[in-house]
């Protein structure tokens, strides 16, 4: 499911599959340029088809990106549930195990969490999207209160921090840092999870122990 075919105007689309093939070109120029390159117009290139057809689906860029963002908060979610339960029992493995998904999937597709959470979406009324966003970020608040923080809100900044280690591994891959060496997206993806687990034990530490009774 997660892994994407390219579209190309050469091999086209199916009669019919309009509405995927538009979701399928934005991801792509999403993984080659990010949001700055990302329009309507680039869309209906990629596939060769009018600037009018699209709009036959979506009435405008933000409902577009709003289908992209339902499709990748799904993606993500389910990459997520692959690792952690790879990473086996342990909740930090678990939670830490996050950071090397986000990478694998944010390189692959240009689609992390500035597309998922776009702030231009909250006010489109797209409610597959915001059930796909809700249901990820349920999953990523369950593994990190698996991990014992003292409260809710400690909880979320778990998350917020996993991610931000996550997202930062991410934005050095786009940005080339890691052009010059020979260093792999599974090196790199391997690297976040383990500063994401240094991070969750660091802060498992700092929780005062739990009184018995």
């Amino acid at each position: 499911m997660i892994e994407r075919a390219s579209v190309s105007a050469h091999r086209g689309y199916h009669h019919g599959s309009l509405r995927a093939a538009l979701v399928q070109a934005s991801f792509e120029l999403l993984a080659e340029g990010g949001l700055h390159g990302f329009s309507v117009a680039a869309v209906a290139r990629r596939l060769a088809v009018s600037s009018a057809a699209p709009y036959r689906h979506f009435p405008d860029r933000a409902h577009l990106l709003s289908a992209v963002s339902a499709d990748a908060a799904r993606d993500l979610r389910a990459a997520i549930a692959d690792a952690a339960g790879a990473a086996g029992a342990d909740p930090d493995a678990r939670l830490a195990s996050v950071a090397g998904a986000y990478v694998r999937y944010v390189v692959r597709t240009g689609a992390g969490f500035q597309i998922i959470y776009a702030l231009e979406l909250y006010g489109v009324p797209d409610e597959t999207r915001r059930e796909q966003t809700r249901a990820l970020m349920t999953t990523l608040l369950d593994l990190a209160t698996a991990t014992g923080p003292a409260s809710y809100q400690e909880a979320v900044l778990l998350v917020e921090e996993t991610i931000a280690v996550a997202h930062g591994y991410t934005s050095l891959v786009q940005d080339g840092f890691f052009s010059r060496t020979s260093t792999t997206v599974d090196a790199i993806a391997a690297r976040a999870t383990a500063a994401a687990r240094a991070l969750v034990t660091a802060a498992g530490r700092q929780r005062p122990p739990t009184s018995p009774g």
